[in-house]
């Protein structure tokens, strides 16, 4: 999704309205656990000024990442609202932050909706049979729940090892 200034600059009279579906498999290289990203729909409004366009945006799409526990594809849907600036002026760029720089005549959208979308993953997804996991191990790995755990260690209890069972009356010597 580019546009040139020269072109927003035609819609001064009035906000540009937009409604696209925008391909963005190039976020997958920035994140490798999106496995797979269906084209986004971006929509929303720009007033573009002097010196900065405003735009309201809209993404609306969804995402395939690994589940925490199966590593199985989920679904992953998500909506976002934003308003980001972009700003061609020195003067405009050096007092606000949080506008995005313009480089040339171009303004390009893609970096700014693909941070977006990395902002939107979650810590961890889990798929839909992910609680009906009971006992589930590998090679050098095992999976239990934590109320399996807990029962494991009530059942262990404190138990000393033999070898050290000596070192237990260490402290206890009778000082004559």
């Amino acid at each position: 999704m580019k546009w040139s200034i020269h072109q927003l600059r035609k819609h001064r009279q009035g906000p540009l309205l937009f409604d696209e579906a925008v391909n963005l498999d190039s976020v997958k290289n920035r994140n490798e656990e999106i496995r797979a990203i269906q084209p986004v729909r971006v929509s929303g409004t720009c007033t573009i000024g002097e010196k900065k366009l405003t735009c309201q945006l809209r993404l609306e799409g969804s995402m395939t990442l690994p589940c925490a526990r199966t590593w199985e594809d989920v679904d992953y849907p998500f909506s976002i609202e934003t308003v980001e600036q972009f700003s061609w002026d020195e003067g405009t760029l050096q007092t606000d932050d949080e506008i995005h720089p313009v480089d040339g005549e171009i303004i390009d959208f893609t970096p700014v909706l693909e941070e977006l979308i990395l902002l939107e993953i979650p810590m961890q997804v889990l798929c839909e049979n992910a609680d009906e996991m009971q006992q589930v191990e590998g090679k050098g790995w095992s999976y239990t729940t934590d109320e399996e755990l807990e029962a494991q260690r009530q059942e262990a209890g404190e138990k000393v090892d033999p070898r050290l069972a000596g070192l237990a009356n260490f402290f206890e010597t009778d000082k004559e």
